[in-house]
């Protein structure tokens, strides 16, 4: 059983491509294989894992709209067990060109279906707009995880992508689950930032991971150097607290398979 979560958020600076990277070693170093795909024109993801945009080798545009496989797109990082389909600047044209295709929305779920069953998790590093390619993440994926930084217009910015939610859902029915709101950047020292925080616990409640994530120069620095935090500095607090989401995840998945159900 495999699970692929879209990291999204429509506003950029939150903090979706650090997830994206430290999660997915988070994953990895529980043992699993993990597959990140860099779905951001900017390809940040990318180079954050410390792997070259080299032309010769697909990318996700030309998985996405070219005839490369999915397979032959994918490139071993320096991190056991972690894996990606980078992106690179073709991508910049690919709201666009999708336009013409048919099953516009479907084209990432269709594309990926062939490698789903060989990764137990999926991350999908979504763009910071809410356009084709967002959409295309939306409905291949199983859930979205949401990166939030706890500033003023959070709530007004979340709220713009759970109404989207609500739409796939109806439009394609598309069975799309949150994953769970992340308190990102987190800076307990000032009022705003716990009032955000309050503010978003008491509006979504247990949808908001226990996990948060803090502000971190050392979590900043490591896409600098190639390498996710749990490489680059393992005893930081932000790698404490990538390994903490990991398990509340790990968590979230084994209660969904327990005859129970979730709890």
């Amino acid at each position: 059983m495999s699970r692929v979560f879209a990291i999204a958020n429509q506003k950029g600076g939150v903090g979706k491509t650090t997830t994206a990277i430290n999660l997915a070693a988070s994953l990895a170093a529980n043992d699993f294989r993990i597959l990140v795909i860099d779905f951001d024109p900017q390809g940040n993801a990318t180079t954050g894992l410390g792997v070259d945009k080299d032309p010769s080798r697909p990318s996700i545009y030309n998985v996405l709209l070219g005839d490369a496989s999915p397979r032959d797109a994918i490139v071993a990082t320096d991190f056991e067990g972690l894996h990606l389909i980078s992106a690179d600047k073709n991508l910049v044209g690919a709201n666009l060109e999708l336009v013409g295709v048919p099953d516009r929305e479907s084209r990432l779920r269709q594309r990926i279906a062939e490698i789903r069953d060989e990764y137990p998790f999926i991350l999908v590093d979504c763009p910071p707009a809410l356009d084709l390619l967002t959409l295309n993440a939306l409905v291949a994926a199983d859930s979205v995880l949401i990166p939030i930084q706890c500033e003023f217009f959070a709530l007004e910015g979340i709220s713009e992508l759970m109404d989207t939610i609500d739409r796939i859902r109806e439009s394609f029915s598309h069975p799309l689950e949150v994953e769970g709101i992340l308190l990102t950047m987190y800076d307990d020292r000032t009022n705003l930032t716990r009032q955000v925080a309050a503010d978003l616990r008491e509006f979504f409640r247990e949808q908001v991971f226990r996990t948060i994530i803090p502000r971190s120069i050392r979590l900043a620095e490591a896409p600098s150097f190639g390498k996710p935090i749990l490489s680059y500095d393992p005893r930081s607090r932000g790698a404490e607290s990538y390994i903490q989401l990991a398990k509340e995840i790990l968590d979230h998945e084994q209660n969904r398979r327990s005859p129970q159900g979730p709890r």
